[in-house]
């Protein structure tokens, strides 16, 4: 069986028109001065002395948790998070875009102080210092709605794609009985590159983040479902270097800062129409 988008549809164009028009709380990063401030971390601004810039690292092609608007603006609901911890650091927000197998590099070389995008900690746990998750996730299959697939049975020939060193391809790696049924899998290095190879009958099936999934295929109009069946369940939160607790700290803090007056709440439901956060509750 496939799910029933009409509704969500519905509620996620009007949380994907407040985020993407910049309203309320929404990030507006704009490449130049991203770019600007990569001499800030090359010239260690953020590493030595005194703390005065938060780097965050992200995918900028993963919306609706950052990516980049119409306007050029770096935006999303996970931008929107780190800028409001920003400031409550009293820090300056830079959003970082990275390449997303990259992130590790970044990290050890400093140039960013955190992943923050939709990052699955769940079985990356010893790999990186972690805040406690502030959302729920789970890993699904999207198909065209015409291909006849309506089961993970069906996906058995079929090609399957996934984002390189995703959640999604470390799950179809942990399942090898299921990827073995597959003719192949393919990698690609963003989602929307995914849904653009759906559509033009390239690949069957893309795996990918429900909350991803559900926002692109809202943006693009597209006539794709999401199977019933999800692959894994996971938990999204913030990954800082390996040993990086202090700073570890100050941003959990700030978040359940945020959890109790009622921001991060705030943030969420201008992104997703509802408060889909975990901290707090």
């Amino acid at each position: 069986m496939k799910k029933n988008l009409g509704a969500a549809a519905v509620l996620l164009t009007v949380a994907a028109l407040a985020g993407c028009g910049n309203s309320g709380t929404a990030s507006e990063t704009t490449a130049a001065e991203s770019t600007a401030s990569e001499s800030t971390a090359a010239e260690g601004g953020s590493q030595t002395g005194e703390k005065t810039t938060f780097i965050v690292g992200f995918d900028a092609d993963l919306p609706p948790m950052g990516f980049m608007d119409d306007d050029g603006n770096y935006v999303g609901f996970d931008l929107d998070l780190a800028r409001e911890t920003a400031d409550r650091l009293g820090l300056e927000f830079v959003a970082q875009p990275i390449l997303w197998d990259a992130k590790d590099m970044e990290l050890d070389n400093g140039t960013i102080d955190c992943v923050w995008n939709g990052f699955t900690m769940t079985g990356r746990e010893d790999e990186y210092t972690w805040t406690e998750p502030y959302m729920n996730n789970e890993q699904v299959f999207v198909v065209m709605a015409d291909s006849g697939i309506s089961t993970t049975d069906d996906l058995a020939g079929k090609v399957v794609e996934v984002q390189v060193d995703s959640a999604a391809e470390t799950a179809l790696n942990g399942l090898p009985d299921l990827k073995a049924t597959f003719a192949s899998v393919e990698t690609t290095p963003n989602y929307n590159q995914a849904i653009m190879d759906l559509e033009m009958g390239a690949v069957d099936a893309v795996a990918m983040d429900s909350v991803v999934a559900q926002y692109l295929l809202t943006q693009r109009g597209t006539d794709a479902v999401i199977l019933d069946e999800a692959l894994s369940s996971e938990q999204y939160a913030v990954g800082f270097k390996l040993g990086n607790e202090e700073l570890r700290d100050q941003v959990q803090a700030a978040l359940e800062d945020m959890a109790a007056d009622g921001t991060m709440a705030e943030i969420s439901t201008e992104w997703f129409g509802s408060d889909i956060t975990t901290i707090g509750k």
